[in-house]
């Protein structure tokens, strides 16, 4: 098995370093390659935003090559400092046991354990030597580590940035040393400390090491997934809710979705008609949650669906309230007619109390689509986006 489909170096990746050229070159000339990506435990809840790069692993697992998920352990007690305006509060070990104590069983429907190592990179990290810190340091220029756009922001701005985040960097680039990998997979946000891996593993195995980053999705509203935003869809929900908020999802993340989170081939997903959004959410909806929970779960949820959501969820006889496309969500609540002050809208909407065809919005400035709105308990109106 040479290890290389249409698919492997393309589908659910963003970046190729230092070239795709280089490393399908590897990939065909070795009977399998080794590779990896690290999943800090700073959270116990998985979304669909982290099956990415658990799809990409499980393409090259398919595909014959030696694939490892490595949990963290060693590296979250630094603490990532990727994307982060301020360091991130240290973590205990009874928080890290806590946190990974479900991770094998939420991915469990998508990822085969029998194709792939898990691996904690605590087993080597917590027992370097001073002297062994100091090697590994002595690779890398401290001017390289502070030039991390995220640093320089911060000291620009007059805020602290901490010693310890500063080494996060060198301790995942030695994971690629100490496993002695062939390849790194990681989301956008990791290129940097990648890149420190490749470094580290030229220098210190005189070994290649590519990179390969996996594209970040955004959440239901449109905005970049995230737990404090409210706008992710988590592994461990039920059916009905994934499938749910699958269909109200904004119509243009569609395709991305498809390519990223399902295995529904690319030319099937370039014929999708972009005229029939409601349609060809039906499909993803119904694929990602049978991924999730099997058929049976995606049958159930989009029957709930139809008889529910699409059909009860509004009276027939409901306002229909027609607005232009990007008008903001506080501007057409407004604009909605519904017999109560701007001061009770507001209340009302930072109460979770207005929902979009099931999904809860909060967001004042999002802006709003097509869909049956629902004002409290008993409002409602059918909202026509032109």
């Amino acid at each position: 098995m040479n290890g290389m489909n249409d698919d492997l170096l393309t589908r659910r990746v963003a970046k190729i370093l230092p070239s795709k050229e280089g490393l399908e070159a590897l990939i065909k000339s070795k009977k399998k390659i080794r590779l990896y990506q690290g999943f800090d435990p700073t959270f116990s809840a998985l979304h669909l935003g982290h099956t990415i790069g658990f799809r990409k692993l499980m393409d090259f697992a398919k595909a014959g090559h030696e694939v490892i998920f490595l949990f963290g352990t060693g590296t979250v007690l630094a603490g990532d400092p990727s994307e982060r305006d301020t360091g991130r509060k240290l973590i205990t070990q009874e928080e890290i046991d806590e946190n990974i104590k479900t991770w094998k069983e939420q991915v469990s429907k998508i990822v085969d354990f029998d194709l792939v190592k898990i691996r904690q990179n605590g087993d080597w990290l917590t027992k370097l030597t001073l002297k062994d810190i100091i090697n590994i340091a002595s690779n890398i220029s401290a001017v390289q580590l502070f030039k991390r756009e995220m640093f320089t922001r911060r000291i620009a701005h007059g805020d602290t940035v901490w010693y310890h985040e500063t080494m996060y960097p060198l301790l995942q680039g030695y994971d690629s040393v100490a496993m002695d990998v062939d390849l790194e997979v990681g989301g956008t946000d990791q290129e940097f400390n990648m890149l420190i891996g490749r470094e580290l593993q030229h220098k210190m195995n005189n070994h290649e090491k590519f990179v390969l980053t996996t594209p970040m999705i955004n959440g239901t509203d449109g905005k970049k997934m995230s737990k404090s935003v409210g706008n992710c869809i988590f592994l461990t929900e039920p059916p009905e809710d994934v499938y749910r908020k699958i269909m109200a999802m904004h119509d243009e993340m569609i395709p991305t979705y498809y390519e990223l989170l399902t295995d529904i081939p690319m030319d099937e997903i370039a014929a999708l008609d972009p005229s029939k959004p409601v349609e060809n959410k039906k499909r993803l909806a119904y694929d990602i949650t049978r991924q999730l929970h099997g058929v049976e779960g995606a049958q159930t949820a989009a029957k709930f669906y139809d008889s529910y959501v699409q059909t009860k969820l509004a009276p027939e006889d409901s306002p229909e309230v027609i607005l232009k496309s990007g008008t903001p969500l506080l501007e057409a609540l407004k604009n909605a007619d519904l017999g109560v002050s701007n001061s009770d809208i507001k209340r009302t909407l930072e109460q979770g109390g207005v929902e979009l065809d099931g999904v809860r919005l909060s967001d004042p400035v999002s802006e709003i689509k097509a869909g049956t709105l629902k004002f409290g308990k008993r409002t409602f109106r059918k909202i026509v986006v032109k």
